[in-house]
Formats: structure tokens, sequence, C-alpha cells
């Protein structure tokens, strides 16, 4: 197997934390073909340095961004934010294909190779292929996410989505798979990861690497996109076991949830893009749901610039964040409230919302919640998602797998409309993929 990649591959040489800004650079100090352990986790370590920046380019196309005036935003983002994806003018920045399936080749070459490594401790290696299926899985999921109809929604599961990679045949034309194949595919990647791993956190240096919390936060919100309940509630109570700290936002020196250090975090690998970020303006209509005097979000996660609101979530790496502990009480809470376990699903709710808010804030927020029936806790546990996860990516994905409601934005004037379970929910495959494989038209 081995000599399936021999390709040149770029050892990585030691991550270094010297400054907040230098997290997660990559030293390339040589060129080998991997047969050792520490060749194999570098070559890993390039897998999880590519940058994966559409999760952060699709919150143009929420209810919750919009592009500034400056003119190169506007040249690159401005298409996106009307959802003008037929007939874009040049310049619009293209949704990414070929990065994916990079990490996932990376992956691939791991796993393959996986009784071939050398000089290294069983339970390392172990450690370091079931990193390989679980990012394997998460790419997967990120392309089902972008190009697949959401799992949700009647008679998708059953839709073509992305072509399943698990091999390292380059030459192979790959078809589509269905919505259906590729989470089984995603469930398969996250059992075999569960079997290897044994690392629970690592220290902030390494915090970009999968964990076995990582493990059970991706089932959580896979499973959570399936309409899986059950499973999606216990993935995310058996990481609340082992960690349910939260940043008070009461406390003036608390972190934001989406740094790399502060207490939440559980995988710190996705980059927010910071161009997207300089590029972004939230939509006043969003910035009014943050209540001024009880909603301690309001200030800790934005700053005025001129008289725009703007995020703090920056795009520097200091704010790289996959899964954090904020997202999976979240997850437990709409989990459990879809099955009705409404008890459990107001107390995950207001745990978050008691670090959320201002204490009188907070008290008004558990009355509300405390009478809510089914219905409306729901709609309050999705509301609290928006506002706790915007600008990390969530928001567009959350959209497609729940209600997918109609969006007006009035733009320079004019408006624009993405009417209720609009088809352009889905994003079309980058023409560039197309013209490398026709065969994604299928």
């Amino acid at each position: 197997m081995i000599k399936k990649i021999y390709f040149i591959m770029v050892v990585i040489g030691s991550i270094l934390l010297s400054s907040c800004d230098s997290y997660l650079d990559i030293q390339p100090v040589g060129q080998v073909i991997p047969t050792t352990l520490t060749e194999y986790r570098a070559l890993l370590t390039t897998a999880y340095g590519l940058k994966l920046i559409d999760k952060s380019v699709t919150e143009f196309r929420t209810d919750i961004a919009m592009v500034t005036d400056n003119s190169n935003s506007q040249n690159f983002y401005s298409e996106i934010e009307k959802w003008n994806d037929m007939s874009p003018k040049d310049g619009t920045r293209e949704f990414g294909w070929a990065v994916y399936y990079s990490v996932i080749y990376y992956a691939n070459a791991i796993i393959a190779n996986k009784d071939n490594i050398k000089e290294g401790s069983q339970e390392d290696i172990d450690q370091l292929v079931g990193e390989a299926y679980l990012l394997r899985g998460y790419m997967h999921f990120i392309l089902a996410n972008l190009y697949g109809q959401p799992y949700t929604k009647e008679g998708a599961p059953e839709t073509k989505s992305i072509p399943i990679k698990w091999d390292l045949d380059l030459e192979v034309v790959l078809p589509r798979n269905t919505v259906k194949e590729v989470y089984t595919a995603i469930l398969s990647d996250i059992e075999s990861a569960r079997g290897l791993m044994h690392q629970k956190e690592w220290e902030a240096v390494y915090a970009y690497r999968f964990s076995t919390l990582s493990v059970d936060a991706m089932e959580s919100r896979v499973r959570l996109y399936m309409g899986n309940w059950k499973e999606a509630y216990d993935a995310a109570e058996r990481i609340l076991v082992q960690k349910s700290t939260l940043e008070d936002l009461n406390d003036p020196e608390a972190k934001l949830p989406n740094n790399y250090t502060s207490a939440e975090m559980i995988t710190a690998y996705e980059f927010f893009n910071d161009d997207v970020t300089s590029a972004s303006i939230l939509i006043p209509a969003f910035m009014e749901k943050y209540d001024a005097n009880k909603d301690l979000r309001r200030n800790k996660y934005y700053s005025l610039s001129g008289d725009k609101y703007i995020s703090k979530k920056s795009g520097k790496a200091e704010h790289n964040c996959t899964f954090r502990t904020g997202e999976i009480y979240l997850n437990a809470a709409e989990a459990a409230a879809q099955m009705n376990k409404l008890p459990e699903a107001r107390t995950r709710l207001l745990q978050l919302m008691e670090k959320r808010y201002t204490p009188e804030g907070y008290a008004e927020k558990k009355k509300a919640v405390d009478a809510m029936n089914q219905a409306d806790l729901i709609k309050e546990i999705l509301e609290e998602r928006a506002l706790e996860l915007a600008f990390e990516g969530h928001r567009w994905f959350d959209l497609r797998r729940t209600t997918r409601p109609r969006i007006e934005k009035v733009l320079n004037g004019q408006a624009y409309l993405l009417e209720q379970d609009d088809s352009r929910y889905t994003l079309r495959i980058p023409q560039s993929a197309i013209a490398a494989n026709p065969g994604l038209l299928n």
C-alpha cells in the first residue's frame, strides 16, 4: 500500500504557540515518504492545516450577515449574499470542493497504511488512525451539507449528494452517492474513530486535533442533522458528563467561547476566514435580537465600526473552532425538546442562558422558558442557537436542516428573495469540479 502514496509529502515541524497569531502556523522542514508514526503524524498535520473557509462564507447567505460596501468584498461576495448561483459575475468566490477531497486523501493514506506504521506505540498509532477516520467523516459531512439536500427534508435521503471517497485511487471517476449513503459512511467513520482513539483532551498547542470528546461531539451534530433525536441527545449527554464548562459572560474576564483556550473548547480546528470577517457586517434586524440591557453577548461578541456592528469572532487563528460545549448544550436541549422531554430540554437551555444573560435577564428568560410548551420551546432553542453560534459557520446549515425559511434582503434599494424551501438552500457543485468530472451532473 505504501506505493500508493509515493508522491512527495511535506513533513510538518512542531506547532509553536509563541503567540496567538502563530497558532497553527505550519513549518515545513523537509520531504520524505512516510513510514514512521512521526512522519504519518506530520502527514495528518498537513491535512489539518488545509484551510476550510466555506462555512464562514455561507453566513452571507443567511439572515445574520451582509457584505460591506468595500469594493473587493462586494466583488468576492455580493453575488453569494444575493443567492445568485446560476450566473454570478466574474470575481465571485467559488465554494470549495478539491480542498475537502485533498484532506480526505491524506486521511485515506493513513487509514490504508495503518498496519505499516513503524516506530510508535500501538496506542499512539490507533489514536492517529482514529483521527484520520473522524477527519474523513467530517469532510464528507461538510460536503454533504454544502452540496447535498438536507437529510431532514422529505425524500432527501434518496437524492444524489456527493461522491464518497474511501480509497487512494486517483484515476477512478466517482459517481455521486445518495444523501443516505453519505451519512451512513459518516456514521461508520465515527464508530471506527471511537474504537481507536484514547486522547480525551489535548494541550492547547494541539487543540486542533480530534479527541474522544470530538467523536461524541461530531456524532451529536450529525445525528441532530439527521433528526435522530435520541442518539443526538445521548451523544451530547456523554460529553457533558465529562466536560460541561461554559464561559460565564457575567465575568468581565471571560473569553470569547470560540477562543481556542476557552473553557468551552473541545476541538479548535476550523478556520473562520479573516477576509470573510472583515467583509461582514451584521444585518440590523438580527442584531436587534440581542437585548441591549440583558444579553451579554451583544457587547461580548460584537463591536461598532462606524454605525455598523461587526463580529469579534475574528478570522484569527485564536478563534479556530469546530466543537465547543456551548453547542453541545444546545444540541442536548433541541434533541430533548423534539422528544418532548421538556424538563431536560429546559435544564440544558437554561444552563447556557445563565452564562449569557445578566441575572435580571436570566430571571426573565427562566420564567418564560419554564412556561413554554413543546413548540415554543423548540423555537426558543433554535433562536438561542442562532444568537450563540453566529459567525461560527452554523447558521446556514441550521436553516437548511430545520425550516428553510423565506429570507428577504434589501441591498442598495433592491429586494432579493430566498423563498421558503428554495432549491438554492443546496449549493450547486462548483464548475471547476464539474469540468474535471462531468459525471457530477448526473
